[in-house]
C-alpha cells in the first residue's frame, strides 16, 4: 500500500493529538510545524495528484517518525507501563475514527443500499472501527450526477491505511523498543532490508496481509528512527556520518525509482523500496538539523494559529479531507465551474468544508485525549 494516493493525508502520536513536547517541557514547535506541513502536502497531493510532491516532502515518513518519537517518549516516562502507553494511544486514535466510520457506513449501508459480499465482507466492516486490516468498500457506488462522485467510498476509505499501519506500529512498539535498546542499529535498518525483500516482488505476500507487511517494512525504519531521535542515539553519531549516509540512501532510492517507475513515473507511493529509502534519509536530515523551538520564530509566527489547529485536529483533518475532496467536484459541477479551473477551485473549496468538519467532529479528539472540549483550538 502506498501513502498519499487516493486509494491510500495527522497533535501527538496519531496524525495529531497535542503538540510535540520540547525537551524542557512545553511544545516543540519545529516538530509541530513538520506535522502541519506533512498534512498540507498530503492534501495538496490528493487534490492535484502531482507525483513530484512525494519526492519534495515524504509526508508519511515524517509523520511515522514523529509518532515513533512521541511513543518512545511516553514509554520512557516514569511510572508508565508499555500497556498503559499502548492503551492511551489507541484511546486517542479510535473515537475520531469511530465517528468518521459511522458516517461512512451509514452512507454506504443506509444511503446507498450497499451490502458487503459474504461473511468475510460483513466481518471486514469491523475494520472501519478497529483498523487491523483493509475495510471493504464498493469501487463505484451512486450516480455520476449525484452529490457525491461515484468513487467517494474508495476515496473515503483510502486514508484508513495510515491508521491501520499506525495501530500496528503502536501495538508493536513495546517489542520494537526492547529490540532497539539491545541492538539499536540492526533494529533501525532491518525494515529497510525487509523492504528490499517484500517491496520489490522478491517475496510476495498476497492480500491485505501483504499490504500490512509492506507498510510495516516501508515505514518501520522511520518509526524506529523516532526512537533514535528521542533517546539521543541519532545525535551521538557525528553529523558528517549521518548526513553522508542519509544522502547515500536517498540517492539509492532515486536510482531505484528511476528504473522501476509506474504509470505515475516519479510517484514514490508506487515504488516501495524507493519510498522507504528516500523517506528514511529525508527524515534523518530533518532530525539531524532540528532546532528546538518553544515558539515559531520570525515570520513563521504568523502561522502559529494554523499550526496549532493542524496539530490539535490532525486526526480529524486526515480522516475527512479525502472524502471532502470527493465532495468538492460535484459541487463545482453544479456551480458551473469549468474543467480548467476545477482543481484550483476544489482546493479552495476544501478549506471551508474542512472547517465545518473540524467544528462538527474535531471536539471528539479533545474528548479522546481527556482535554477540555474546544470547538476550535
Amino acid at each position: 500500500m502506498s501513502a498519499g494516493t487516493t486509494s491510500t493525508a495527522p497533535t501527538g502520536e496519531v496524525p495529531g493529538q497535542g503538540g510535540a513536547p520540547a525537551p524542557g517541557g512545553g511544545r516543540d514547535r519545529y516538530l509541530d510545524l513538520l506535522r502541519a506541513l506533512a498534512l498540507l502536502r498530503v492534501m495538496v497531493y490528493h487534490v492535484f495528484g502531482w507525483a513530484w510532491l512525494t519526492v519534495l516532502f515524504p509526508s508519511m515518513g515524517v509523520m511515522f517518525a514523529l509518532a515513533g518519537s512521541l511513543t518512545a517518549r511516553s514509554m520512557r516516562r516514569p511510572g508508565s507501563s508499555a500497556r498503559q502507553v499502548v492503551a492511551s494511544r489507541l484511546r486517542r486514535l479510535l473515537p475520531p475514527l469511530w465517528v468518521f466510520s459511522v458516517v461512512v457506513l451509514a452512507l454506504l449501508l443506509l444511503g446507498f443500499g450497499w451490502t458487503p459480499q459474504g461473511p468475510w465482507g460483513v466481518a471486514g466492516t469491523l475494520n472501519y472501527l478497529v483498523p487491523v486490516g483493509a475495510p471493504p468498500y464498493p469501487e463505484r457506488i451512486g450516480s455520476p450526477s449525484g452529490v457525491l462522485d461515484t468513487d467517494w467510498a474508495r476515496d473515503g476509505a483510502g486514508p484508513l491505511w495510515y491508521l491501520r499501519a499506525y495501530l500496528w506500529f503502536v501495538v508493536a512498539s513495546p517489542l520494537l523498543l526492547w529490540l532497539f535498546r539491545r541492538a539499536a542499529w540492526p533494529t533501525l535498518f532491518a525494515p529497510l532490508a525487509l523492504t528490499a525483500v517484500f517491496g520489490t516482488g522478491l517475496v510476495t505476500v498476497p492480500g491485505e496481509t501483504g499490504e500490512v507487511v509492506e507498510d510495516f517494512c516501508v515505514y518501520g525504519a522511520c518509526w524506529v528512527l523516532g526512537f533514535a531521535h528521542q533517546d539521543g542515539t541519532l545525535a551521538r553519531v557525528p553529523r558528517y556520518v549521518t548526513v553522508s549516509g542519509a544522502s547515500a540512501l536517498m540517492a539509492l532510492g532515486l536510482w531505484w525509482a528511476s528504473g522501476h517507475q509506474g504509470d505515475e513515473r516519479w510517484d514514490l507511493n508506487d515504488i516501495p523500496l524507493a519510498q522507504g529509502l528516500w523517506s528514511f534519509g529525508f527524515v534523518v536530515l530533518l532530525l539531524v538539523y532540528a532546532p528546538v523551538w518553544t515558539r515559531l520564530p520570525g515570520r513563521l509566527r504568523r502561522w502559529d494559529g494554523p499550526v496549532t489547529l493542524a496539530n490539535n485536529r490532525a486526526v480529524t483533518v486526515y480522516l475527512w479531507h479525502n472524502l471532502l475532496i470527493a465532495l468538492t467536484f460535484p459541487l463545482l459541477d453544479l456551480a458551473g465551474v469549468g474543467e480548467a479551473a476545477s482543481l484550483p477551485a476544489a482546493f479552495l473549496l476544501l478549506w471551508p468544508l474542512l472547517a465545518l468538519a473540524v467544528l462538527a467532529f474535531g471536539w471528539v479528539e479533545d474528548l479522546a485525549a481527556g482535554r477540555r472540549i474546544r470547538p476550535w483550538p
